[in-house]
This record gives C-alpha cells, sequence and structure tokens, in this order.
C-alpha cells in the first residue's frame, strides 16, 4: 500500500487543498490500472486526517485492492453555503474529476463507492442519492440521516452560514428521505445503502426512521446497530463492517 498527502487547487473553492489518499500498490511493470474507490468523509468537526489518525483504516484496506480518498470539506455539511464555499460542487464534481486525472482509479460506477461518519454519513448518502448512476453503495456510521431535525437542533450553531436564515429543506436536493423516495420511484440505477449507529448515540432515533423508510421504499439496505456512542471506537470497529460489505468485484 501507499498512503499519499496530496495537496492540489480547487478552481470551485478558489483554494489550496488537501487531501488524504490510500493506494495499492503494484509492481512498476504491471498493466494493472482502474483501481475501485472509496470516497471516505469526515465529520462535522474533522478534517482529511482524521481516518488516519483515529482508525487503522490503512492496515483494513491491506490486500483488498481499493483506493481511499480522504477530502477535506470544513464544517459544510457538503453542501454549497449560503455564508460560505461550494462545497457540494467540490465534492460531487470537481473532486471526482482531479483524483482520476491523478490517481490510476477506474471511472466505472460498479467499482465507485462512498462512505461517511456523521456529518459525512449524510454526505455520502446524499452523494449517492442524488447520483445514482455514479455510485455503486453508499455506506452511513453514527449519519445525520434527518437534516431538518438536525438544522432544527439548538446545539447546531452552523445552519445561518449553511442554508441560510429560516431554511425550508424538506423535499429538497439536501432532504435525504425525499432523495431516497426519488431514487425508488425512478426507473434508474439504485444504489446499494448501509446505515448503522450505536444504541447510545444521539441519532440513533434517526437512523432506525430512515431503516424503516427505506424498507418501505424496498430499497437495497443494510442496517446494523449495537451498543455504542457517537465516538471513535465504534467508528473505527464499523468501518471494518463498512470494508466488508462493499460490493467490490472480483478482478
Amino acid at each position: 500500500m501507499a498512503f499519499l498527502q496530496c495537496d492540489f487547487e480547487s478552481s470551485v473553492l478558489g483554494l489550496q487543498c488537501n487531501m488524504n489518499v490510500i493506494m495499492p500498490q503494484c509492481s512498476p511493470f504491471s498493466k494493472k490500472c482502474g483501481y475501485p474507490v472509496l470516497y471516505l468523509l469526515h465529520g462535522l468537526s474533522d478534517d482529511h486526517t482524521i481516518w488516519m489518525r483515529r482508525t487503522s483504516i490503512e492496515r483494513y484496506v491491506e490486500g483488498m485492492g481499493l483506493a481511499v480518498v480522504m477530502p477535506a470539506a470544513n464544517r459544510s455539511f457538503y453542501t454549497d453555503m449560503r455564508y460560505g464555499n461550494r462545497y457540494w460542487t467540490f465534492i460531487s464534481e470537481e473532486l471526482p474529476a482531479i483524483v482520476k486525472s491523478l490517481f490510476p482509479v477506474s471511472d466505472k460506477r460498479e467499482d465507485t463507492f462512498v462512505a461517511g461518519l456523521s456529518m459525512g454519513g449524510y454526505g455520502a448518502m446524499k452523494l449517492a442519492l442524488n447520483f445514482p448512476e455514479r455510485y455503486a453503495a453508499a455506506a452511513s456510521m453514527s449519519g445525520v440521516m434527518d437534516i431538518v431535525w438536525r438544522m432544527e437542533h439548538p446545539d447546531f450553531p452552523d445552519v445561518e452560514y449553511i442554508y441560510g436564515a429560516n431554511p425550508e429543506l424538506k423535499g429538497t436536493d439536501n432532504d435525504l428521505f425525499f432523495l431516497a423516495e426519488k431514487v425508488a420511484s425512478s426507473g434508474g440505477l439504485k444504489p446499494k445503502l448501509y446505515n448503522c449507529v450505536g444504541t447510545e448515540d444521539v441519532f440513533h432515533d434517526t437512523n432506525i426512521k430512515f431503516r424503516d423508510f427505506c424498507r418501505k421504499l424496498s430499497l437495497d439496505h443494510t442496517y446494523e446497530e449495537e451498543p455504542g456512542d457517537h465516538n471513535w471506537e465504534y467508528w473505527d470497529m464499523k468501518i471494518q463492517s463498512v470494508l466488508k460489505w462493499l460490493p467490490i468485484k472480483d478482478a
């Protein structure tokens, strides 16, 4: 495996940006190219370094032949912010193009996955449900599945910066329930979905709500829960479950 700390320019953000990347390493004489890729998203208070610092993600993907891309998205909720930068456009459009220009990753839907924790779990589902033609699977760990509930919560000071004053999010492309229903009712491709949450997590009830909604829609959805809280002990355990669940095709 190779671990790369990548500094690059984003035209969308108008910033010098960072991402950490884990790449399979093979013989320079090999003709192997087009590795499957997992975009692994961070939570609200973290950055592109956090998965390497708090988990053994590099060890867990050893031998999988999987590239892992860990970008930074600030406190954006993976959104084009009302009083901030266009992180949704960056994450959904510019970043994949940059990654494919720099690294030997596949451009096939069947090889493209996204996962994240908390805010990143929301971002992962938002990406796959907005672009089911691009992502074969999306996984959320302790994710913010009900963005309407989260933005109404009194301990969240960033709402106005992200969405503006008194935002109406229900029934928009920021609403995972709306997106899931739109994907389910379409005749198009549908990503495999996975969400997990600890039973002591503040987002436990909203994860149950999303699980039940996906089951009602008959989406290909996997749900797991066990004792755990909103912390890295739980996420280090569950990223291993996510990696086992990913529908990676044999070479």
